[in-house]
Parts: structure tokens; sequence; C-alpha cells
């Protein structure tokens, strides 16, 4: 049974498979402002030992503490990785408070599921798993945004009881009850 997980070395190998799939979508490009482009640039050429893997999943779990150095208008955020055994099969990242920008366009949580796990309603599930941490944290109401064109994102957060208010800057905007 998939679960959520703290990142870990232990599935590096199928991590490196995953952002193969995500590369041959058009992941990861210098314009791709997602996690998964950030961290492609930042990290990818040290991924492939088992050295550099460990420093960037020390990294992702020191990226929760507030003391933690971080580029200007970022928060601290919690990486949990969705995974079953060895397999990983996503990512979801809890910010733990809301920026301007976030507010407007990133919200609290930011999910991704590897193409080839895609539709089997691992979003979902991963969205409801991570709910109880976001409360953990102290949020009673989790902002959750998706592309306006994005219909299995959308599903995704109504199907966890996400409320709709509002569209800005092409992002659907729903509040989620934690």
């Amino acid at each position: 049974m998939p679960e959520l997980v703290t990142p870990t070395p232990d599935v590096r190998a199928s991590f490196l498979l995953a952002m193969a799939e995500f590369r041959a979508e058009g992941r990861g490009g210098s314009t791709d402002n997602s996690m998964i482009g950030r961290e492609h640039r930042e990290y990818a050429a040290t991924w492939d030992t088992p050295e550099g893997f460990a420093a960037y999943v020390a990294d992702l779990r020191a990226a929760a503490w507030e003391e933690t150095p971080r580029p200007e208008g970022f928060v601290p955020s919690t990486t949990l990785w969705y995974v079953e055994s060895a397999e990983y099969l996503g990512r979801l990242a809890i910010r733990h408070r809301l920026t301007r920008f976030l507010l407007d366009i990133g919200g609290h949580i930011g999910y991704d599921v590897r193409p080839s796990a895609r539709r089997r309603g691992y979003a979902t599930a991963m969205l409801r798993a991570a709910l109880p941490v976001v409360r953990d944290l102290g949020i009673d109401r989790a902002l959750v945004t998706c592309d306006t064109d994005n219909v299995g994102s959308r599903k995704v957060i109504e199907a966890n009881g996400g409320t709709f208010e509002d569209e800005r800057n092409g992002k659907l905007r729903y509040w989620v009850a934690t």
C-alpha cells in the first residue's frame, strides 16, 4: 500500500526513473519554475551518486526548519514522498505559511505524480494523507491551487473537500479544511 514518507535515499533508483519521465514530458527545463524544475536545475548533476542523492534528501528535510537559509520569498516547506516499497510514485510539498505569491498562485500544498503512475488515484490519496500533517503545522484551512486547464488536479482538490474561491493569474484557488 503506498504511503507518504519523509524523503529517503532508499528510493533513489526509482526516483531517478521518475525524474527521467518528468524530463521526457518537458519538465525540469530553464523555464520550469515548479518544484521539479528548480530541484532538477540545482541537484540533478549530483543525483547519480549515493552521496549526492543523500545530500539532496538532507536538504529537502532541512527545508522544513525555520532556521534553514532559503532564497528570498521562500518559506519553510515540508516535502513528503509517496512511495510503495522502494517505488517512488510522487511528491507533495507543504508550505508552512503563505506569502503574497503563494496566496495568489502557489498555495500551501503542491504535488506531482510521476507520469507512469498517473490516473490511479494517487494524487487524491496523497492530498488526503497530507491533510493531518498540514493540520499539525497549525494550518486549519489549506490553500490548494491548480492551472485552469488541469481538470485532473481540480478533481483531486474537489475530492478532498476543496471549496472553490476564485481564479487568479490562470490558477483556480481552493480552500481545503484540514
